[in-house]
């Protein structure tokens, strides 16, 4: 480690090589980068069990394209980049664990590729300690295998930041050129807005050179293209479409969602509403510790007159964190995937620095002590907060699992459909429907529903000691699970 960073940084601090010796560098480098994406592809399927259930989003991802479920409300927040991702395995198969391997393997070759942009401008090792520190985060394995979109943003991110960087050096540079199109498209693919914060330094940056503003922008359109055309066939508009996924989100606006943020670290997975104290220090200190490293690179980066590799990842790093720190009301630590990918590059030219700024000796080893006990550390955090949040997510699945095996006992079966609390997921698992009345997926009316009752096996799902709607008080309340299930008449009648 300490060679390693020891070559980074003194190369770093040297002129750019011409490009005919910079090629072996870069195939020097190539092991490193795919050692990175080789640990993060097996840590995924090792750490986070490929046989975890669906969760709540991702059933609603899936469904769009499952050939074995009914789709389900798709809400004007959600793009169908995801869909279009799992679709090649979800198209026909209804296995979780394939569907799991098949992210992992993606996840960690799409690693791989977007890393390997930056190698004209990072030094490999360096560069490899960024992909690893991203790699390495609780929240980054946790979703690479899942099927959702956060991490896919972030991997777009990284490849059209880091193709601007090359594209600002040499412009005759395709390779960096088709990284810069592809990787905004992916983004706005993925989540369109999302796209636009993440972009936002980029655009500043080309006003000036018409030929780079043109591909982002086209970029941007490429992937966003279908969520405008679908905003306009079915919400009503494009700034319906927009009002309605502010109105979902809370409303946009100035909301200090730090805390909450802080408070998800723990291992929630959404905090809405978040309330609760903070998990331990010792949990939440990486987080602190990611600014001051990244003011660290960037004030060395600078020094080393090298600063366009690192002020804008930097950059669009802050772009890209503002509007899940400032602007929505709640928080879920997959929003800022695309922030750590970006900051992971500014991150590890701030640890090369401080084991390099030190002269040899004794000073020199101790920097490198620190840094590698302070590493130790940060993944055996990650590692206990990941194995935390693995644990929960799979005992909310079965209690998913465990209130569909009563719904069939009562003769919910498919063909079937379910409303109330939980029901979007709950349907999934059951190979029904779902259906709501209020709230942001609601798709229906309380009469559409009564009518559907007579043709249909249909259940309300309710909490214990809630009341159900109007329009199903009268009907069968039986246990389901942790849950109590209001069951249509029509369906006792048909077992």
């Amino acid at each position: 480690m300490a060679d390693g960073c020891d070559v980074a940084m003194t190369s770093a601090s040297r002129t750019s090589l011409p490009p005919r010796t910079a090629r072996p560098r870069r195939r020097r480098g190539e092991p490193w980068l795919a050692a990175v994406a080789a640990a993060f592809t097996l840590g995924q399927l090792v750490l986070v069990r490929p046989d975890l259930g669906l969760g709540w989003d991702e059933t609603v991802y899936v469904s769009q394209v499952s050939g074995h479920v009914p789709a389900a409300f798709f809400s004007a927040p959600r793009a169908r980049g995801i869909s279009l991702l799992v679709a090649p395995i979800a198209s026909w198969s209804d296995s979780t664990t394939l569907l799991r391997v098949y992210l992992a393997l993606l996840s960690g070759l799409a690693l791989y590729f977007a890393l390997r942009v930056w190698r004209a401008h990072v030094m490999p090792r360096v560069l490899a300690l960024a992909g690893g520190l991203f790699a390495s985060l609780w929240v980054t394995v946790f979703y690479g295998p899942q099927a959702m979109p956060n991490y896919w943003v972030a991997i777009g991110a990284l490849a059209c930041v880091g193709g601007v960087v090359r594209v600002r050096t040499n412009a005759g540079d395709r390779a960096a050129w088709r990284g810069v199109s592809a990787g905004a498209a992916l983004m706005a693919l993925m989540r369109p807005m999302d796209a636009v914060y993440v972009v936002l330094p980029l655009l500043v940056l080309a006003l000036r050179r018409p030929r780079l503003l043109a591909v982002l922008v086209a970029g941007l359109l490429a992937g966003a293209g279908e969520w405008v055309i679908e905003a306009y066939m079915s919400y009503g508009g494009l700034a319906q479409r927009l009002s309605d996924a502010s109105r979902i989100q809370g409303g946009l606006g100035w909301h200090l969602a730090v805390a909450d943020q802080l408070r998800s670290l723990g291992g929630r997975t959404l905090c809405r509403p978040c309330t609760g104290s903070a998990p331990n220090p010792v949990v939440t200190l990486w987080w602190f510790a990611l600014p001051v490293l990244a003011a660290l690179g960037a004030v060395a980066a600078v020094r080393a007159r090298r600063a366009l590799p690192v002020l804008l990842p930097l950059a669009c790093a802050v772009t890209a964190a503002v509007p899940y720190l400032f602007l929505i009301g709640y928080a879920a630590p997959r929003f800022l995937l695309p922030a750590y990918a970006l900051l992971a590059v500014p991150v590890a030219q701030g640890l090369a620095h401080l084991v390099t700024a030190h002269a040899r000796g004794t000073a020199r080893a101790l920097a490198v002590s620190l840094v590698a006990a302070g590493l130790a550390c940060h993944l055996a955090v990650q590692y206990v907060v990941l194995e935390h949040t693995v644990h929960s997510s799979a005992a909310n699945h079965e209690d998913w699992s465990r209130t569909v095996s009563a719904l069939h006992t009562l003769g919910v079966r498919p063909p079937c459909l379910l409303s109330g609390y939980e029901a979007v997921p709950i349907a999934f698992y059951a190979g029904c429907g779902s259906a709501q009345t209020a709230g942001h997926d609601a798709s229906t009316t309380a009469a559409t529903l009564t009518r559907a009752a007579h043709r249909t096996p249909l259940a309300v799902l309710a909490l214990p000691g809630d009341r159900p709607p109007a329009y199903a008080r009268t009907w069968s309340a039986e246990r389901a699970g942790v849950l109590h299930a209001y069951v249509a008449p029509s369906v006792g009648q048909g077992r």
